[in-house]
């Protein structure tokens, strides 16, 4: 299955990938597609570890007997668990290993406990990667990480500095350097992406971190290149979910929210489609017809929404409710999920289309459940972009055909400018975020942060 509808590179032997913190599997789908053969996913949620069982059946290395027998597992116990040890891996077999660390340590709207977070994973990862020695490593978190560069940058230096005593190409850092300065030196390996610039409908940006071992870069070999974007026009949520919209509404269409012939002032699912087709429409004018960023929430924050305030304002400008998710199309109650004033509510599968997942990819749990997977996923074809620039690195011969269609980073100096563009609005530090509205941290989390 390919998230992005490109076929899926075939390379001889065959690159081999490690995913640990999985989740749903948003992040292993985009580097499927990038052509990386997963020899193991580890996540620790069972809703999420019942979505990947159900669907990663039929990819290289699995059939149905493997795909069901994946479990829950802590990423702390990888190493010591059957499922590493049956692998038999030694160090530098490994191509990449790759993962999404969880992100509450280094969120803008949270405590910013970062390597005081007993959630942090960092130190699991880097103990994985310490007994592999995989070719490349892939990290994704919130962007939290980055921005403002002053409030972890201590932590990113640490963890480079790890990475390179294990012999990864990383930036030289001098500890009297200035944030800033520092910041941008870890851009070569560490640096935001923005899910829209890569067939999303969504912003979602996300902090990277992409390392590839010395025994693999340098030497005359080529750089590891930073993809800027996708070539071509952005995906828009009116283009992505018109034809999911139009399912939906269509046994209404000349009917009202009862089911039965309209009275006058009475709308039909033909005028709820248009009016939602409208809006969406017009949102490309103001703000390039994207949706702000979804958000999963966790355990204990229950109900599914689209987001804070701030997320739910910009929702109803594309035509859509955001004060909760529709029921399934088979258990529909169209005075709630349809015909609302704001807007039709989204389904989940519509909100993983806005996530970028691939068409059937299917999600296990109740509602709220599938929700928060989706919400708290990696876009695929974010993913896949990384990988097909790691790959390009350890299959230099495939370089061209794997980047074609993408645009690359020039690879020339990164100037103030920008570093300014890469933030959206500015934030202030650690201990200074104001607090005193109510949606305060809702804001701050419906940006993405």
């Amino acid at each position: 299955m390919r998230a992005s509808g490109r076929k899926r590179p075939q390379f001889a032997p065959p690159l081999t990938s490690i995913e640990i913190c999985a989740g749903a599997g948003g992040q292993a789908v985009g580097l499927h597609s990038a052509g990386f053969d997963h020899r193991a996913l580890v996540e620790w949620d069972a809703h999420a570890v019942q979505t990947l069982s159900a669907n990663v059946a039929g990819w290289p290395g699995w059939d149905r007997e493997r795909a069901d027998g994946l479990k829950p597992m802590d990423v702390k116990g990888f190493l010591k668990s059957e499922v590493y040890a049956e692998l038999g891996l030694k160090p530098g077999d490994l191509d990449l290993l790759a993962g999404g660390v969880p992100c509450p340590p280094f969120s803008l709207a949270g405590k910013q406990l970062g390597k005081d977070d007993e959630r942090d994973l960092f130190p699991a990862a880097l103990e994985i990667i310490k007994a592999l020695r995989p070719k490349a490593v892939m990290i994704e978190n919130v962007r939290g990480i980055l921005e403002p560069p002053e409030v972890f940058i201590e932590y990113r230096a640490e963890i480079l500095r790890k990475l390179g005593k294990l012999g990864y190409v990383v930036p030289r850092l001098e500890r009297n350097w200035s944030p800033a300065r520092k910041d941008m030196a870890m851009r070569s390996v560490w640096r935001r992406l923005d899910a829209k610039d890569f067939g999303v409908p969504q912003l979602r940006p996300r902090a990277i971190l992409a390392v590839i071992h010395e025994d693999h870069l340098g030497g005359g070999g080529p750089d590891f290149p930073w993809p800027a974007r996708l070539k071509g026009k952005g995906a828009t949520v009116a283009g992505e979910l018109a034809t999911s919209m139009e399912e939906r509404l269509r046994p209404f269409w000349d009917k009202n929210q009862w089911g039965k012939q309209p009275e006058p002032g009475q709308r039909t699912g033909r005028q709820v489609f248009n009016d939602w087709l409208r809006a969406a429409n017009d949102a490309v004018d103001s703000n390039g017809g994207v949706a702000p960023t979804l958000v999963g929430g966790s355990r204990k924050h229950g109900g599914a929404d689209l987001g804070p305030t701030r997320a739910k304002k910009a929702w109803e400008s594309l035509g859509v409710n955001a004060m909760g998710l529709a029921n399934d199309p088979e258990e529909c109650d169209p005075e709630r999920d349809l015909f609302r004033d704001a807007g039709p509510m989204l389904t989940v599968e519509q909100a993983a289309i806005i996530q970028g997942f691939p068409e059937g990819w299917k999600f296990q749990g109740g509602k709220t459940a599938r929700y928060r997977q989706v919400g708290n996923a990696f876009p695929p074809p974010v993913a896949e972009a990384v990988g097909r620039a790691i790959a390009a690195v350890l299959r230099p011969e495939h370089r061209e055909k794997l980047l074609e269609e993408y645009v690359m980073d020039s690879g020339g100096p990164i100037s103030c400018v920008d570093a300014d563009g890469q933030l959206e609005f500015s934030v202030s530090p650690i201990g200074s975020v104001q607090t005193s509205r109510d949606d305060s941290v809702d804001d701050l989390l419906g940006a993405g942060v």
